[in-house]
This record gives C-alpha cells, structure tokens and sequence, in this order.
C-alpha cells in the first residue's frame, strides 16, 4: 500500500525536484519566507488561505490537498472553529462536499459549536447553497439538546423551504413532518412558515389544512399588526418578512376563500372575498403597500367572479370573459370557466376558440419560487385534466384523449395521486372510445406510474 505523503513533505519535495529556495517560493506563493519555513517544519498552523496560495504555486488543482488538509489540520489537531470555517466557504465553493462533512462531523458532538454550524447553514441558505446548508441543519437539529428551541424549529423550516419541488407526494410527507414545529417559530418567521404549509397544501387540494393554516396565519398576522400600530410605544420589525405584514392578513382571507369555493361553501366563500376586497384599514402607503393593494384588488375581482360561477351564476361569464381578456395569464381563469361548464353542463366552445392560440401554445413555466414551483404543475395538470373531461363528455374523442394523456403524463411526473387517479377514473369511463395509439400511449403511462408505486 503506497503511503501518501504529508501536505508539508509535498511541498518540501517540490522545492527539491524544481531547485527552488524558500525565498524564491514565497515569492511565487506571495508568502514571506518565514511563513513558508514555518509550514514546512512544522512549526506554524497551516491555513487554508497559505494552503490555495502554496497549491497555486505548485501548478496543482485548488483542491489537490484538501482531503489530507482535513486529515491533519482537522482530525489530528485541536479544534479551531475560526480557522477552520474559511476552509469549509472553499469546499463549499469547489464542490467538495465530502471534505466540509469530514471536517464539520469533527465539530457535531461539541454543543459549544452548534450556534457555528448554525450560523453557516443560514449564510449557505441564503446564499443558494442549499443542498450543502441542508446538511448543515440535518445535523444541527440532529445534535440540538432542547428538543422545542426556536433554533431547531428553524432548522425544519429551512430543510421543508428546500425539499419542497415539484413531487407532490414528496410534498405532502415534507409537509406533514414540518407541521408540528410551526408553533416554535418566533411570530416573523410563522407567519411565512404558515402561508408556505398553506400554499403546499393547496397545491395538495387539501383544503381542510388550507382553512386550517390560513386562519392561523390571519389571526397571528391581526394580532402582530395590532402590536405595531396600536402600541403606546413605537415597534419596529427586528426582521424582514417577505411580504408587508397586512398582506398575511389579506392572502390568508384569499386562501380562505379558495378553500372554501373548492369545497362548495360558496357563501362562506363570499365572506372572506369581503375579506380581502375591503383594505381600508391599512395604513402604510408606501410603494410596496401600494403595489400589494393593487394586487389584492384585482384578486378580489376575480375572486368575486369564480365565486358566482361556481355557484352557479353563469350570466357573470362574458364579464368575466371580457375582464381575463386584458390579463397576460389566463390559464387559472380559464380553468375555472372549463370547470363550470363541466359541472354545469355550459357550452363554452365560443370562449375556447377565442383563445385557441393561447391554448395551443400553453406550456408549464418554469420558477424558482417556492410556491410556483410546486402549484403550477398541478394547475397544468388540471388544466389539461378538464379540458379532457369537457371535450370527451362532447364526443370530441381524438382531441380529448389528447389532453387526457398529457395531463397523465404530468401527473405521474409529479406524483400528485390524486390528480392520477382523476386521469386513469376518466379514461377508464371512456376507454370504449380509445383508439390503439392511445391505448398503447395510456399503458406505457400506467406501466410508469405502477413501477414507481405512485
């Protein structure tokens, strides 16, 4: 077995075989010479800054010596947080995940460093590392005493904010594990943490813990604009949510609503629109504040409309027909128009054809939200599950196959078992009809679907 040598007889070696004086190494390293002396022998602690200077000038990948960097300045000498905390910023930038493990596991059974790991986990986080801040706070809350610290309540904040994607049944699991730490959060960071469970959960269509977690989020958020406002002495917010503090408020009367139009309760629907349309009561008018408001205005138009429809009140669709027309997206809306008329027996092919090419061209957009990252692949689903569901209950079988099997296909792809079975109950009902294209197309789909236990 070839034994490998040390950083410092590497380096040692290197001096000999290229003729090099320490003075003349410290000058291509831009180290002084005693720096390099005291590496050499021994004599001085190596860091990581003098380690990527010295494997520069050696012509060496900028990793070359990290593995044996963690083998004798981590694992064999004592702990040194500070010194070793630039050295795990590189193996994060480098991609060296294995060695920042190797050297933080040497940190997890001493308490005194959980605040450290912590702390490198957020500034990871927030820096788009998240798979690297996601070890990080595996660990944190792993090696984290108090088992109801708002510091391990955050960390299961952040590992949900980065495993939540676009798997729906990975969603609801990330979800559910999550749930139970929501209350152990400071009031800033519950109030985002409840509008994320409740957008996931209605990306789900669970809309039990969409009222749940909303109700939750306007309560909480009443309370703590209560506290800014109306206190004898100023507040101000210690931390920066993602949102003005009244939109909590608002978005949690808007998902309310939505819960309750999607389970029928169209009259309790209507009450929290009134929720959401009247803002009067805000008082901050600045450009943030202003924009949201406009927002929540046109939210409460179209709320108002998808609230009559589904109720039943068909004579609102060519004003609201008329009022989506203006808007850059429409699918959301059109979904609904294709939903009542399915549930209604309505003929909307005018509205269809209107916006044929808009249909024809529609394409699930990409996003690094949170929220669009896990929603709009369900609505495309659904979107393409309706139009199906309408076409074929008009016999236009061809073209509604043809929806049909793309929102199949999606719907495996993100593991959204409802959705799934949604598809295979309609195809089965007008399976009759299929021709073999489309029967091998749906086979090969149901053949995915059960190989992934979907």
């Amino acid at each position: 077995m070839e034994i490998t040598p040390t950083i410092r007889a590497e380096i040692e070696g290197y001096l000999k075989q290229k003729g090099l004086s320490m003075t003349q190494f410290g000058h291509i390293t831009n180290l002084n010479v005693g720096t390099v002396s005291g590496i050499i022998t021994g004599n001085r602690s190596l860091s990581v800054n003098q380690l990527d200077r010295i494997t520069l000038g050696m012509n060496l990948p900028p990793d070359y010596f990290y593995e044996r960097f963690v083998e004798e300045c981590v694992e064999e000498t004592p702990l040194n947080w500070r010194r070793i905390k630039p050295f795990l910023y590189r193996c994060v930038e480098l991609g060296r995940l294995d060695c920042l493990q190797r050297a933080v596991s040497m940190f997890l059974d001493n308490p005194v460093y959980t605040h450290s790991l912590f702390e490198l986990a957020e500034d990871l986080f927030h820096k788009g590392y998240r798979d690297t801040a996601a070890y990080l706070y595996e660990n944190v809350a792993e090696s984290e005493r108090k088992q109801h610290s708002e510091r391990l309540a955050l960390c299961q904040y952040r590992l949900f904010s980065i495993r939540i994607g676009k798997d729906q049944a990975q969603n609801l699991q990330t979800a559910a594990k999550f749930e139970p730490f929501v209350d152990r959060l400071d009031e800033f960071d519950q109030l985002d943490a409840l509008k994320d469970l409740a957008n996931v959960y209605r990306s789900l269509s669970m809309w039990d813990k969409v009222y749940k977690f909303s109700r939750q989020m306007y309560k909480l958020g009443r309370i703590q604009y209560g506290l800014v406002h109306n206190s004898k002495r100023e507040i101000k917010l210690d931390k920066k949510l993602s949102r003005p503090l009244f939109v909590y408020i608002a978005y949690a009367e808007l998902l309310c609503a939505n819960a309750c139009d999607a389970t029928g309760d169209h009259e309790r629907a209507l009450e929290h629109i009134r929720g959401f349309t009247d803002l009067s009561w805000v008082k901050e008018a600045d450009s943030d504040t202003l924009y949201w408001l406009d927002n929540f205005k046109q939210w409460s138009k179209i709320n108002s409309y998808v609230n009559k429809l589904m109720s039943g009140d068909i004579s609102i669709l060519p004003d609201y027909v008329e009022h989506i027309a203006g808007e850059k997206e429409i699918f959301a809306e059109l979904l609904n128009i294709i939903e009542a008329a399915n549930r209604y027996n309505m003929n909307v092919d005018h509205i269809l054809q209107r916006f044929e090419p808009q249909i024809a061209a529609y394409q699930e957009v990409s996003s690094s939200d949170m929220y669009t990252q896990q929603f709009l692949p369900q609505q495309y689903v659904r979107f393409w599950y309706k139009m199906a569901k309408y076409s074929l209950n008009k016999g236009r079988y061809p073209y509604g196959f043809k929806c049909l099997i793309i929102a199949f296909e999606k719907a495996v792809t993100i593991n959204h078992g409802l959705l799934i079975a949604n598809c295979v109950g309609l195809f089965e009902r007008f399976k009759a009809y299929a021709t073999p294209e489309i029967l091998a197309q749906y086979d090969m789909w149901e053949r995915i679907d059960q190989k992934d236990g979907f």
